[in-house]
């Protein structure tokens, strides 16, 4: 074999080792191959995502001005109002499906990580329970005979609703995110997935410091659940939290995973939990009540025509299709988690200062450890 025979063998793509992750972090480059096939499909597929997001935010938003400690809130998904129209299309699945939204929540709730979780041990929060407990037996007995048998169930449901409007709040600068980097990309202004990851990495960025509050009228008085003196924020508070939860640890789903202790699928630590949206098998069941099916569907009924075309002429077209949306989706999620690192870097990416590089590969050494466990198949 000649010197040019050996050189024209094709390299056989590998999987990017911890250095390589580490260089792509420090260096400015993408996470995510960048090629015209993934910008296509990242920009698309996030432009259906921040449809959908748009619809959870409000939703969550409602649930909390509407439903806190609500004891049966059986009509929390109809936030636009009722109607047997609109129950029809909610009992044969022709809706969106709120229960993804929940599910992310739940994990944001249980995991329990940021400046929000910490905040819920405080005084003054557990003070605040009590107020608006105290304020709502007055007109709940039913609340004040369970707050007298169970004094911890209401308190905790404070903070789940608190939980739910935070992430509400978080999904709102999302959903006009992904809609203004799919209208940059109609217009010519995101041309590659760098493009996408630095537009994605200033949104946050921009949005960092916007604080997270809540406040909810109880009778006819109002109490802060949330109030602007804890100093809760955007990014660090609740869109790092989210992106642990969800992307990283994530819950293991009933019917998929054996819960038995002696089966050992289930490891007893949730801080090694790896059930999130970056380690998910782009497999989705479309089994009833499995949450990343949900989201395929939701995302499937708002497809950008030029997705649906890219999906028809790769795969197997349409009858495969809530397979390649989970698989761009996961793409997609890179590209955030991307976004992510890149706007919390402790110090510039071009600065000359030793110690500073030395932090800024620390903080990239300690994602690139996460991330190692990921489908890095995808970032091909």
């Amino acid at each position: 074999m000649t010197a040019t025979e050996i050189t024209d063998v094709p390299t056989i793509p590998t999987l990017p080792d911890r250095e390589e992750l580490i260089r792509r972090l420090l260096s400015d480059q993408p996470l995510l191959a960048d090629t015209p096939d993934h910008l296509l499909q990242i920009v698309n597929v996030l432009d259906s995502y921040g449809i959908v997001l748009d619809a959870y935010s409000r939703n969550l938003v409602n649930q909390g001005e509407t439903q806190l400690l609500n004891p049966f809130p059986v009509m929390r998904f109809f936030h636009e109002g009722f109607s047997f129209e609109r129950l029809w299309q909610h009992l044969r699945g022709d809706r969106i499906n709120f229960e993804y939204a929940e599910y992310c929540q739940k994990a944001m709730f249980w995991h329990g990580t940021g400046g929000m979780d910490a905040y819920f041990d405080s005084e003054p929060f557990l003070e605040t329970c009590q107020k608006i407990i105290a304020l709502r037996s007055r007109r709940d007995p039913l609340l004040a005979l369970v707050h007298r048998l169970y004094p911890g169930f209401a308190p905790e449901a404070i903070r789940s609703m608190a939980t739910i409007y935070a992430l509400g709040l978080f999904w709102r600068v999302m959903s006009d995110l992904f809609l203004d980097l799919s209208r940059r990309y109609r217009n010519g202004e995101i041309e590659s997935v760098n493009d996408a990851v630095h537009h994605i990495r200033d949104g946050l960025v921009a949005a960092a410091g916007n604080p997270m509050t809540y406040k909810v009228t109880v009778g006819n008085e109002d109490v802060w659940v949330l109030p602007p003196e804890a100093g809760l924020t955007f990014l660090v508070d609740v869109a790092v939290p989210y992106v642990e939860a969800v992307f990283f640890r994530g819950m293991p789903f009933l019917g998929t995973v054996s819960y038995n202790a002696q089966a050992r699928q289930i490891s007893a630590d949730i801080g090694d939990f790896k059930y999130g949206a970056l380690y998910a098998d782009p497999i989705p069941s479309m089994g009833a009540g499995i949450p990343p099916s949900l989201c395929m569907q939701d995302m499937y009924r708002n497809l950008p025509e030029e997705l649906s075309d890219w999906y028809m002429s790769h795969g197997r077209g349409m009858h495969d299709v809530h397979v390649q949306i989970c698989i761009s989706f996961q793409k997609s999620m890179f590209c955030v988690t991307n976004g992510a690192i890149s706007g919390t870097m402790p110090h510039p990416l071009d600065t000359t200062d030793a110690d500073q590089q030395q932090a800024n590969r620390a903080y990239a050494e300690s994602w690139s450890e996460r991330l190692m466990g990921c489908q890095r198949g995808a970032l091909l």
